[in-house]
Parts: structure tokens; sequence; C-alpha cells
């Protein structure tokens, strides 16, 4: 079975003027996302770019004063980018990062120019700050978010400045973005975009799936998620679904684009989500209806006011340091009902379990 390094290896050498953007490049495009290139690569919006090699080659020869990474194989995803010929010319331009505690907002896009005519908007998804973590938990009882509004933004910003037609993709929290921007651009945009890939993007609450601005962009979604599924089912989904076969365990850890199984220029397709996922997500669902908006929003602060007690500003931080982070959090769950403890023992485990099976940390050397 391929993963995403196998497809570069066998794909690489067909250029995107020969060979289209097809849902697997616009994954790889998503994971590139998480890379990043704070100060590398400008937030201008130009057709001329700057290639991916060359943006690759200032990334690698800046170790010291580079962010955290997400996950090390996102590096290596990158170098292996770099050196195929189908990617290493693709032009980068209009970085943009913003992680803002206040507004409880993160955000980052990029679009890629991988042919002519053709304008590849790309949304990150959650990284490792707690913030962009709450920002996802605010969905629950918020539309739109702060990232989700900034995403509408940077796709009018874009658009215009870029000719022909736009695909727009993400991973996680990026899917969700992707379609939020699609559905809620201007008319003259929205006419532009051929495709919206959400990769196991979280849905929305049915209020915005009810809206007009969102039906008339439905057709164009494809969401893929994989056979265990958690945080693609969450929220509403009207869309047509894929599920695709993952190589992990289950759970949080199939979120994973790396475990995701491809073949060919797609994904090695499942007929049905395993019962542990459908048992998770109707747990999820009955739980959000049997409390109201102000219910969860009291909830998700009682949840990182814990986190933040510990004093981690990351789920890395929080994995590294879990003996003092369990103090903390114990302290701080104490004067709580047995009940809202149980359920945030249960989120905060699965929070840190995902961290540390990915293996992140920011102090790694690549």
């Amino acid at each position: 079975m391929q993963t995403l390094f196998d497809y570069i290896d066998w794909r690489g050498d067909l250029p995107f003027s020969r060979d289209p953007l097809n849902p697997v490049d616009c994954l790889i495009f998503s994971v590139l996302a998480y890379i990043p290139f704070d100060g590398l690569i400008s937030s201008k919006t130009t057709r001329k770019g700057i290639p991916l090699a060359e943006a690759a080659e200032r990334f690698f020869s800046d170790r010291e004063n580079r962010p955290p990474i997400r996950e090390p194989k996102d590096v290596e995803l990158l170098a292996a980018m770099t050196e195929s010929e189908r990617f290493s010319r693709v032009l980068l331009t209009a970085y943009e990062s913003e992680t803002d505690p206040r507004s409880e907002k993160q955000f980052s896009a990029i679009t890629a120019l991988p042919a002519r005519n053709t304008v590849c908007v790309i949304f990150r998804g959650t990284d490792l700050s707690l913030t962009g973590w709450k920002e996802d938990f605010n969905m629950s009882f918020k539309c739109p978010v702060p990232a989700q509004e900034e995403a509408v933004r940077y796709l009018e910003r874009v658009a215009p400045r870029l000719p022909g037609k736009i695909i727009v993709t993400g991973h996680s929290k990026g899917g969700n973005l992707a379609v939020y921007a699609s559905a809620f651009c201007s008319r003259k945009t929205q006419k532009r975009i051929e495709v919206v890939y959400s990769n196991d993007g979280p849905g929305f609450n049915r209020e915005t799936i009810n809206r007009k601005e969102y039906t008339e962009i439905r057709n164009r979604i494809r969401s893929f998620i994989p056979h265990s599924s958690i945080i693609g089912l969450l929220l509403e989904h009207e869309e047509d679904i894929t599920i695709i076969q993952s190589s992990a365990a289950g759970g949080l850890l199939q979120h994973d684009p790396y475990s995701w199984q491809i073949l060919g220029t797609g994904f090695i397709e499942r007929e049905m989500l395993t019962g542990d996922s459908i048992r998770i997500d109707r747990t999820i669902k009955t739980w959000l209806e049997r409390i109201s908006p102000a219910e969860r929003e009291l909830f998700v602060d009682t949840l990182f006011g814990v986190l933040t007690a510990t004093g981690a500003a990351t789920v890395t931080e929080l994995s590294e340091n879990w003996l003092k982070s369990a103090l903390a959090i114990g302290k701080t769950l104490k004067n709580l009902d047995p009940a809202t403890r149980k359920i945030l023992y249960d989120i905060l485990g699965e929070i840190v379990r995902a961290a540390a099976e990915t293996g992140r940390s920011p102090k790694k050397k690549t």
C-alpha cells in the first residue's frame, strides 16, 4: 500500500502541465501548509511567487531560527517534494500565519501555482498551539470563528490577483476553512472555484449548513475521511463523503495524513466506517444535542482553563512535561463535578496521546 512518499516517488517526474492536479496532490499541498515559512515567503500575492525548491532551501538553511514544526515527517515531505520534478518548480505565494490568543484565532494559508491558470489555495489545519485547539472546540457553539472569517478575507485577497481556475484545499481545520471560505466568498470568486477538498475536516452547525451560500458550493465539495474518523465527522455534513483506508490503529491516529493509503492518483476506499467511529460520533453528537451553546462555551472555557493552568502553550509541551502538567490539571479539576471531570480527563488523554504517538518535538533539528 502506498503512502504520500510513495506517490511522490511514482508521480514525481510528471509536471502539472502534463498531469493535472488530483486529490492526492491536494492532500500533499494540505500537509505542505503546516510548514512554518514565516519570514521566508512574502504575504504579498504575486504571479511570479517563489519556486518551492527555493523556499525549501531557505527553510533548511535557517534551522536555528525557524518556528517549531508540527511533525518531523512534514519536513521529510518537503524534502521529497523539492527533489521531484512535479513539485519543485511549483510557485508559492501569499503566505500568511497568525496566532492570537486574545481573539482565540489560529490561521495560516499559502497559495500554490502548480500550472498556468491553476490556483491552489491551501489552508493550514490546527497547529501545535493550544490557541488553535481552542478555536476548534469553539466551533461547537460558534460560527464563524475568527479563522473562518480570515479564510474568506484571504481568498478574496488572492483571487483577483491570480487568473485561472481555483482549487481550495486543507487538512483538519484547514478543510473546514476551505469549505467555509468557498461558501461565503463573493459570487465572482465562487464561480471560479472548480473543486474544494476537505481532508478529514470537521463540519458546521445546522444553521450554517442550511444557508444558501453553502448549498451553492456543496456539489463542488469533496470530503475524504479515514475509516475510523473522529475529527472529520464532527458537527454536520451535507456533502458527499469518501471513506478511505488508513494504516493507523484508529481514533485520532487516523487523522494523520501519512497513514492514508493511496492507489494511483486516488485513495484506497472503504465502504463503511468502523463501529468505533460510528459509536464515538453518535456519543459526541448526542452530548452536543443535550447541552445548549452557552453550556458548550462554558465547557470549552473550563477545559482550556485547565490546560492553560499548566503553563503550557502547545500540546507538545503538555506531552513533554506530562508529570508537571498532570499535577496542575489535577489541582484545577478537583473542584469540578465528577461527570465533567471525567469528560475532561478523556479529552485531555486523547490530545496528549495523539501528540505523543506522532513523536512531535519542537526541539528536533531536521
